[in-house]
C-alpha cells in the first residue's frame, strides 16, 4: 500500500495560504525551481504560487540542466529567459553564474526553493541551493525550503566523506556520497555548520517517513534531469555515477543512464569473476550502443544493476567493486576521464567524484573495497551524528 505523503508545496498551499507565515505575507517572492517542482495533482508549484499570491512573484530561477530540465550533462548553460505568461525573469544559475548575482534578488525578499533532490553528494542542486542561501545573508532576504522527499530514504548513508581540497560544483561540504537527508534537512545542516547563518524556513512534508523510498509513496516521479529518468535510477546512482570520471559509459545515450554501463573492451565474465557475489544486487551482462555521449554507435558490453534487496545493497560499494575489477582486468584499455570537469580544469574528474585522490589511488593499487570502505567509516557515521539535531522526520 502506498504511503499518503504531501510535499512542501502541497502543504504551504493548502495549510498556509489562509495562515501566512511573515516570510510570505505581502512579500515579493522568488522561486528557485524546474520542470519536476509540480504538486500532487501535477500542477506546476510556480503556476500555484502565482495564482494563490497574486502580483508577488516576482523572478524564477533555475538550477542545473535549466528550467525545463532539458540540458544534457555538466557544463551544458542555461540562458536566462523571460517567462512568458507571467512576463517576469527566470534567472539561470548554471549559465553565466552559478551564484545568484545582486541585480537577481534586488526585487524578492522571500525565496521559495522546490527542488527534487535525489540523495547524493554529486547532484549540484544542494549547491545551487547553498549559493542562494549565502546571497540570502549577504542581501538580507529569506529563504524557505519546500521539503520533498529523499527518493533513496533517510536512512542508509553511504561512502567517505569528501576531503576540502576536492571541493568542486559536485561536492562543496564534507558529506559522503549517499547522505540520507532531504534538501530542507540538508539546508538546515549546512546553515549552521557551514556557518551560512542565513534566515531560513522550511515548510514540512506531511507523512514522510526516514524509511520510505520514493515508490513507497503516492507521488508521481517526474524526472528533475535528463539521465534520471526513474526513482530506480536514484537508487543505482550514488555509486555508478563514478563512471562518470571514467572512459566506461554510465549509460547516456540510452533509455537506461546509470542502471547500465560498459564498454566496448570489457569482458563481463572474467569481471564477475573477480569480483564475486555483491549483496542485495545482481550485475546482469549485456550490451548496448549509446547514441551519444561515450562509445556513440559503438557496441559496449557491460551490465545492467538489478538491485535485489534494498536494505543489503550498497550502491557505492558495489560500483566501486566494479570499477576496479575493470581497471585490473583491462589496464591497457581503462582510462581515467580528463579535466574539464565541473569548472575544475585542472584536478581528475574521479577526484572530484569520489572526494579523494587518495582512494583513487588505493583503488587503482589494488586495495580491497571492504578495506576502504572499514577506513572510511569512521568519518562516516560521524557525519550521521552530526545531522542529527537537522532531521525533521521519524
Amino acid at each position: 500500500m502506498k504511503i499518503n505523503v504531501k510535499t512542501g508545496i502541497d502543504v504551504l498551499i493548502s495549510t498556509l495560504i489562509n495562515d501566512q507565515p511573515t516570510w510570505l505575507e505581502n512579500k515579493r517572492l522568488g522561486l528557485l525551481i524546474n520542470s519536476a517542482s509540480l504538486n500532487k495533482q501535477l500542477r506546476a508549484s510556480a503556476d500555484l504560487i502565482y495564482h494563490h499570491f497574486p502580483d508577488q512573484l516576482k523572478a524564477l530561477f533555475t538550477p542545473q540542466h535549466g528550467y525545463y530540465a532539458a540540458k544534457q550533462d555538466n557544463m551544458i548553460e542555461s540562458d536566462d529567459l523571460v517567462h512568458q505568461q507571467y512576463n517576469i525573469p527566470i534567472y539561470s544559475l548554471y549559465g553565466k553564474t552559478r551564484v545568484p548575482m545582486p541585480h537577481m534578488l534586488e526585487d524578492i525578499d522571500t525565496l521559495i526553493v522546490d527542488l527534487q533532490d535525489v540523495g547524493t553528494r554529486v547532484y549540484t542542486f544542494i549547491y545551487t541551493l547553498s549559493y542562494c542561501m549565502e546571497a540570502a545573508k549577504k542581501h538580507g532576504k529569506t529563504v524557505v525550503i519546500l521539503d520533498r522527499t529523499n527518493p533513496i530514504s533517510g536512512t542508509s548513508i553511504e561512502g567517505n566523506c569528501l576531503t576540502p581540497e576536492f571541493r568542486s560544483f559536485v561536492g562543496r561540504y564534507a558529506i559522503p556520497m549517499r547522505h540520507g537527508l532531504t534538501i530542507a534537512e540538508f539546508a538546515r545542516y549546512i546553515n549552521e555548520t557551514e556557518n551560512i547563518h542565513c534566515d531560513l524556513a522550511v515548510v514540512p512534508m506531511t507523512g514522510w517517513k526516514r524509511n520510505l523510498y520514493f515508490d513507497d509513496t503516492d507521488l508521481t516521479w517526474i524526472a528533475p534531469s535528463p539521465n534520471m529518468p526513474s526513482a530506480n535510477t536514484a537508487i543505482v546512482y550514488p555509486g555508478q555515477v563514478i563512471f562518470e570520471g571514467t572512459n566506461i559509459s554510465e549509460g547516456r545515450g540510452t533509455t537506461q543512464p546509470f542502471e547500465i554501463i560498459g564498454t566496448p573492451f570489457i569482458d563481463t565474465q572474467k569481471i564477475l569473476n573477480r569480483i564475486g557475489d555483491i549483496p542485495g544486487v545482481y550485475l546482469r551482462p549485456l550490451c548496448f550502443e549509446p547514441t551519444f555521449h561515450k562509445w556513440h554507435n559503438q557496441l559496449c558490453h557491460g551490465f545492467q544493476i538489478h538491485v535485489t534487496d534494498r536494505a543489503l545493497y550498497n550502491s557505492y560499494v558495489c560500483s566501486l567493486k566494479i570499477l576496479q575489477a575493470i581497471i585490473l582486468e583491462h589496464p591497457k584499455e581503462f582510462s581515467w576521464k580528463l579535466p574539464p570537469y565541473e569548472y575544475e580544469y585542472r584536478k581528475k574528474p574521479i577526484d572530484l567524484i569520489i572526494g579523494s585522490q587518495t582512494i583513487r589511488e588505493r583503488i587503482e593499487n589494488g586495495v580491497e573495497i571492504d578495506t576502504l570502505q572499514q577506513d572510511w567509516m569512521e568519518l562516516t557515521e560521524k557525519f550521521h551524528e552530526q545531522c542529527k539535531p537537522f532531521l525533521l522526520y521519524e
